[in-house]
């Protein structure tokens, strides 16, 4: 039997593992520190939510680096973007996921956990999670259940429900993983701001395959349409303690969420009375046939028709468009325009709002 030997330079055993690398680094004038080890590269940059790409610097054993201005307090989604590869940062374990292309995140805190997104130490809900199989979409599916503090499942008492859409390549973890819908839910209601409700969060596709073809966006509408009003609401209804009538019930959602909304909650007046749409987008040009019966007899129906978008938002034109629209048809509604873009630092923002209004 021979002994193989394999000889090992000094100078890298002397070397040992490269030093652990701490990113992100916030720190207490709210400058944030982002860094990525790439000795190869040569061009990382910083790709941040709300801002402009940045170019990093390469610094000692092949670090790269960029420290913020100073920044809001908030949420924060990032990627670095090493010679044209998009890459997490893989010493932050936080992620925003994300179907076409999930990112890192941090957080910015408040001294005082005043953000409505913050946790704080309020009494807390639950997020439970539901597997089922849409005979409508053809495949297994998911949806997440917000339950407000105090929900007993045996008791007497029964909530009214915020069905709640995620946007365009999200999965139904978006308003809980990176929206924090819980956490506003529960100061809100700590508060006295927001009625306790039930929070449902499902997956938005009605056909999948949308996210590879947007040719089939209308068609994935419909099926979703579908598939909330008979299989959703009624899987809901019947596994929690909630009131299962039009007056209890709300549709909101973010971008392709704001425009199901729209689509589902207008054409289907008799299931939803309170709706919310932030920054709408995707919805069939042709306005008259997506919407043939909406007239101002809607008005009676609608306890609440809400709609928001940023100035700086890509869809801000569609969404003038689409309120001019409601105008023409004498459709009662509250167009609010915000300062921001198309991105998660205003959807927080908008639920916000639009939660206190809910179920008065």
């Amino acid at each position: 039997m021979r002994t193989l030997l394999f000889l090992v330079p000094w100078t890298l055993l002397a070397q040992g593992p490269p030093a652990r690398i701490v990113s992100p680094e916030v720190h207490a004038d709210r400058r944030v520190t982002l860094r990525f080890r790439a000795p190869n590269a040569a061009k990382v940059m910083l790709n941040r939510e709300g801002a402009r790409p940045a170019e990093m610097t390469k610094g000692e054993n092949g670090v790269w680096s960029i420290t913020t201005e100073a920044l809001e307090p908030d949420l924060y989604g990032y990627s670095f973007n090493a010679d044209g590869v998009s890459l997490i940062d893989p010493v932050n374990p936080s992620m925003k996921p994300n179907l076409l292309g999930t990112t890192s995140m941090f957080h910015v805190p408040t001294a005082d956990a005043s953000l409505a997104w913050e946790r704080r130490n309020v009494p807390h809900g639950a997020v439970h999670r539901h597997f089922y199989d849409s005979a409508i979409c053809r495949e297994a599916r998911d949806l997440y259940v917000y339950t407000p503090p105090g929900y007993d499942p045996k008791g007497k008492t029964k909530y009214p429900v915020l069905y709640l859409l995620h946007g365009f390549s999200d999965d139904a973890r978006g308003w809980t993983a990176v929206g924090q819908a819980h956490f506003i839910l529960d100061n809100l209601i700590a508060e006295g701001k927001a009625k306790p409700m039930l929070v449902v969060m499902p997956l938005g596709y009605g056909d999948s395959g949308v996210l590879l073809n947007r040719e089939l966006r209308f068609k994935s509408f419909e099926l979703f349409r579908e598939s909330l009003t008979k299989e959703i609401i009624p899987l809901v209804e019947k596994a929690y303690r909630v009131n299962a009538d039009r007056s209890h019930r709300a549709l909101a959602g973010l971008s392709m969420g704001g425009a199901e909304t729209l689509f589902i909650g207008l054409n289907r007046l008799e299931v939803f009375s309170h709706l919310g749409a932030f920054s709408s987008g995707g919805l069939p040009p042709d306005l008259a046939a997506t919407f043939p019966g909406l007239d101002a007899k809607a008005n009676a129906k609608l306890k609440d028709f809400w709609i928001a978008c940023g100035k700086d938002d890509g869809l801000f034109a569609a969404n003038n468009k689409f309120v001019e629209f409601l105008k023409e048809r004498g459709v009662k509604h509250e167009y609010v325009v915000t300062e921001g873009a198309h991105t998660w630092l205003v959807w927080r923002r908008y639920l916000t709002t639009l939660a206190p209004r809910l179920f008065r």
